[in-house]
């Protein structure tokens, strides 16, 4: 069932290969489902491959190569895990600056299991309440973010998700988040 939650809303998904598919593909319905448009951004400009719980999984196709994407194009940011994805994102200045301009900018960001480790690598941790999965949380104390072990983290415009079994959780609070984003594109 689709609904209009989110019509108008633009919202950028940046990945590399090694994203947990999960964490990319539900969260991408559940956002397509009310309404809003996501877009694939990548430093890579045909596919992305994803990793699907211990094995690689699909291939998606990129959208929006990192290369072309503005962040004022965009109302939003979603940043799945999967540790290949965010260990090759967090060593490539033009990933970091797109994720930051969002940061910069005020606008909703949502990251689900390690996703809020490019949040740490882009020094926008510090006074956060954060959660992530468990392996993250020294790094996210560290960065000055107030880690707690819960479901879903809502602190202002930051929506952080512990891990896969808490994506319905962490969907309806990102669509929830996402919801007051609207206008707010050209912000950056």
């Amino acid at each position: 069932m689709t609904n209009e939650t989110l019509k108008g809303v633009k919202v950028a998904i940046l990945v590399t290969d090694g994203f947990e598919q999960v964490e990319l593909v539900r969260p991408r319905k559940a956002l397509d489902e009310a309404g809003a448009q996501t877009r694939i951004v990548s430093p890579k400009s045909d596919r992305v491959r994803a990793w699907k719980f211990g094995e690689w999984g699909d291939q998606l196709p990129v959208d929006v190569p990192l290369d072309q994407a503005k962040p004022q194009d965009f109302d939003a940011l979603l940043l799945p895990g999967g540790l290949v994805n965010l260990d090759a994102l967090r060593v490539q200045p033009k990933a970091m600056a797109f994720a930051k301009a969002f940061f910069d900018a005020d606008k909703p960001v949502a990251a689900i299991c390690r996703g809020p480790w490019t949040i740490t690598e882009i020094n926008a941790a510090r006074a956060r309440r954060m959660t992530s999965c468990s392996s993250l949380q020294t790094d996210l104390k560290n960065a000055g973010a107030d880690w707690v072990d819960q479901e879903v983290v809502v602190d202002r415009n930051l929506v952080t998700g512990r891990s896969p079994s808490d994506i319905p959780t962490f969907n309806r609070e990102m669509i929830k988040v996402f919801g007051a984003a609207r206008g707010r594109r050209h912000a950056a």
